[in-house]
């Protein structure tokens, strides 16, 4: 007799199996990342695909066999509709969740990924900034994953950052001074407004989503979070 077992989770990957089966990755809140199988879950008949869909956050019941679990039970907590509903907000959940499976290895639960996640598509779903979420998930993300970086001593020279021209350095892992930067002659010009960003970004999340980000400080955010993110993603692969 096979035992079974609930939790809540977040569908972050759906792949289809045969004719009709599906595997669904799906972050859960008591036992970390797991993967399942839907039997002959894309039949139309199937009483189980409505509570398993792409972002969906849903409380699933599972059976472990042999070789994989089998999803036997699945109730919807939260469609998040107003993300299916917006072309650029599913544009967006698809890259949280895409960083999210692609970093997370193993099966070991972690309540405060789990927060996170859920609390980035919950954001998504708003009428929050938008643009801003996905920021606030990836920082937020790679700190939770031991990869903060230095955003208040240059993280050469280990001096305090004074506002004037500062660098982002890859290598060191945070903001150099302009005097180290002299040095390496590596590294992103960054702004003292978007310093501040990313400083509020780890620290406020309430306030993050009041300010009013210029559109050159988003456009060198995401420059600087690519280059961020690619360089740990060289690392995990």
């Amino acid at each position: 007799m096979f035992l079974r077992y609930r939790s809540q989770g977040i569908i972050i990957k759906k792949e289809d199996r045969g004719e009709s089966d599906q595997f669904f990755t799906v972050y859960t809140k008591d036992f970390g990342k797991i993967k399942v199988l839907g039997k002959s879950i894309r039949k139309i008949s199937s009483k189980l695909r409505a509570g398993v869909g792409l972002f969906y956050f849903s409380e699933i019941e599972f059976i472990q066999g042999r070789n994989y679990k089998t999803l036997v039970d699945s109730v919807v907590v939260d469609k998040f509709k107003n993300i299916r509903g917006d072309l650029e907000k599913t544009i967006i959940a698809h890259k949280i969740v895409e960083v999210f499976d692609k970093l997370i290895q193993g099966q070991e639960k972690d309540i405060s990924l789990f927060d996170l996640l859920l609390q980035a598509l919950i954001d998504l779903d708003s009428n929050k900034n938008q643009k801003i979420v996905y920021y606030y998930f990836l920082w937020s993300f790679l700190s939770l994953l031991g990869y903060s970086p230095n955003l208040y001593n240059c993280s050469i020279c280990q001096n305090k950052l004074e506002y004037k021209k500062n660098y982002f350095n890859l290598e060191g892992g945070g903001i150099i001074c302009f005097d180290c930067f002299l040095k390496e002659r590596k590294g992103t010009e960054i702004s003292p407004s978007l310093i501040k960003v990313l400083r509020i970004i780890l620290k406020n999340r309430e306030m993050l989503f009041n300010l009013k980000i210029q559109q050159k400080e988003i456009d060198l955010l995401r420059n600087i979070s690519q280059k961020y993110l690619l360089s740990f993603i060289k690392t995990y692969e």
